[in-house]
């Protein structure tokens, strides 16, 4: 276990604070805001937004809302306003937010654990219908998010939400965000333990608790107890990952201060062993932490990785057992390495006879009426349960033998591909500039060609890549497609050629997360000058999986090719 923030596990250096400069840290400088986004925080807190929104704004519509509670106080209900359209990538850094806003809203339904029941996929398939204009996506924080929702539209969506258990309470904002869980929960006969309880307690105690409702940035969970380490708990800010105890038995091994977007920190272990009856508060210490200590004066430092790089595993951990938990946590064995794929796309057994059956849409857009008609074949098949991964894919549970064919027929006939191609199967994309503020370029129509272009260009070899090779389409920056740890990352920004300039990407190369590929995580590394277009993105991606093939050695993954190789055949 290292205490030590280096290069080569963040990507780039995180650097303390300035010796004797206030950094708005609670527990050490007080609660006197520092800029104007603690200000109106103290002042009122996002929650109280709520009633505002069903009395007024809903009534008055979208002019009545004021500044600080559209910009600000609406994300604790999962609204952010979404782009105005006909803003281009090269201007998005030179407008502010009101210049770059649209009248209409991107709405976040908060699913923790990613489950979802026959009864709320049909709510979710008809708000897509009935408010959305027939928009939904599955995020890879196993949401899925609306666009084009209107104030006046947001009470009646909650009503609908709501009565069937649904919410989108905290679901954006300085707030605990959804809890990641192993879609694989309580099913499968692999499995080292069910996470249904600790996400299930979690959600019930402290989404929309007020206490922990003003944090110094977002707050971003995972737990799973599969031994395909399926929720991505290098990159959260706090995860339990699923482990025995030689003496103690079953629990989980705690993991924290992971995050990516422009300062890329992998999460650390801190060396203990939590039993499953104290996971929630164990959870509950550690985001108690970040509230109290994590920095409050510059937003760009105020997520908890920062305050890990300065203090390092050992010191949090004396902190979380001294001034939280108030006893001293045992020590505990790493999580052994992956054993399987964790998008779990395919047909596979569960412990009960049964199937589960994991499919691929294209980077993760759906829509209302392919959410209908996956409620329709799940209805078809006998089965209640469906649930989104980390990865933008969905798993059905419980299917039958005699009703696996036609639940694959269905699924595929939606769209949501069963038997997916590498290229399909393992390329992702944010939102980007269709609806997104902060993007720079198209990310899920650019994702999409390039799916199929792959799909036909390297029909040739596409029996002999073996191990995946990820693609992550990011329209900006801040990586919420998770491009440092893709096998190709592509981080949206303007590229000029021959003095013209175009949509393109920086390139990412080499980056993974623990799979059943690789035992660690590690940091994809950038190849000076290497940029691309957006149209000549399919060619890059053809050349080096060709040269991949070509130059590999026996089992060597993409990854390790890319660290192997020089720079000039990457090119």
């Amino acid at each position: 276990m290292t205490t030590q923030t280096t290069e080569a596990t963040t990507g780039r250096a995180l650097r303390p604070p300035r010796a004797g400069r206030s950094n708005g840290q609670w527990a050490v400088d007080g609660r006197d805001p520092l800029n104007a986004n603690e200000a109106w925080k103290q002042q009122e807190g996002g929650l109280g937004v709520r009633e505002r929104i069903e009395q007024v704004y809903s009534r008055e519509g979208f002019a009545s809302i004021p500044p600080e509670d559209l910009g600000g106080r609406f994300r604790w209900w999962g609204l952010y306003t979404q782009r105005r359209p006909g803003i281009d990538g090269g201007r998005t850094a030179q407008l502010d937010d009101a210049e770059l806003s649209d009248e209409y809203f991107m709405l976040r339904v908060r699913l923790d654990g990613g489950a979802l029941t026959l009864a709320q996929l049909r709510v979710l398939a008809d708000v897509s219908r009935d408010f959305a204009r027939g928009t939904a996506d599955i995020s890879d924080r196993q949401n899925i998010q609306y666009h084009w929702i209107r104030v006046e539209d947001v009470p009646e969506i909650w009503r609908r939400l709501e009565a069937v258990g649904l919410q989108t309470t905290e679901a954006c904002g300085d707030t605990p965000r959804v809890v990641l869980g192993s879609p694989l929960a309580g099913i499968a006969a692999d499995e080292v333990i069910d996470p249904t309880p600790v996400i299930a307690e979690i959600t019930r105690r402290f989404v929309g608790d007020p206490s922990l409702a003003n944090l110094p940035r977002k707050f971003k969970s995972a737990v799973t107890g599969h031994p395909s380490l399926d929720v991505v708990h290098e990159i959260n800010d706090v995860s339990l990952v699923g482990v025995v105890h030689p003496e103690l038995g079953v629990g989980y091994d705690l993991w924290v201060g992971g995050g990516l977007s422009t300062a890329p920190r992998l999460a650390e272990r801190l060396g203990v062993f939590v039993r499953p009856e104290e996971a929630a508060e164990v959870w509950l210490g550690v985001i108690s932490v970040f509230r109290d200590y994590g920095y409050r004066r510059l937003r760009t430092k105020a997520r908890l990785k920062f305050l890990l790089a300065e203090w390092g595993p050992v010191r949090f951990r004396e902190v979380l057992e001294t001034e939280y938990l108030h006893r001293p946590l045992p020590d505990g064995p790493p999580p052994a390495p992956a054993t399987g794929a964790g998008d779990h796309v395919g047909v596979h057994l569960q412990k009960d006879g049964n199937h589960y059956v994991g499919a691929a849409p294209v980077v993760g857009r759906v829509s209302g009426d392919v959410l209908a008609g996956l409620a329709d074949v799940m209805a078809t098949a006998g089965t209640d349960r469906v649930r989104l991964t980390p990865h933008q894919k969905l798993v059905v549970l419980d299917v039958a033998p005699p009703a696996l064919d036609d639940l694959v027929a269905g699924l595929e006939g939606l769209g949501l591909s069963v038997r997916p191609s590498p290229f399909r199967r393992h390329t992702m994309a944010c939102t980007g500039i269709e609806f997104c503020k902060l993007a720079i370029v198209e990310t899920k129509a650019t994702a999409a060609t390039a799916v199929a272009e792959l799909e036909r260009r390297l029909a040739d070899v596409t029996a002999r890549i073996d191990t995946p090779v990820t693609l992550n389409v990011n329209g900006c920056p801040n990586s919420c497609a998770r491009i440092q740890v893709a096998d190709i990352g592509l981080k949206g920004q303007i590229v000029t050629v021959d003095g013209e300039q175009q949509p393109g990407f920086q390139v990412h190369l080499g980056g993974g997360l623990a799979s059943a590929d690789r035992d660690e995580a590690g940091l994809g590394r950038t190849v000076r000058g290497l940029k691309v277009t957006a149209e000549d993105l399919p060619d890059l991606v053809e050349r080096l999986v060709r040269r991949w093939l070509d130059q590999r050695g026996a089992g060597e993954t993409f990854s390790g090719w890319v660290h192997r190789v020089d720079e000039d055949e990457l090119r």
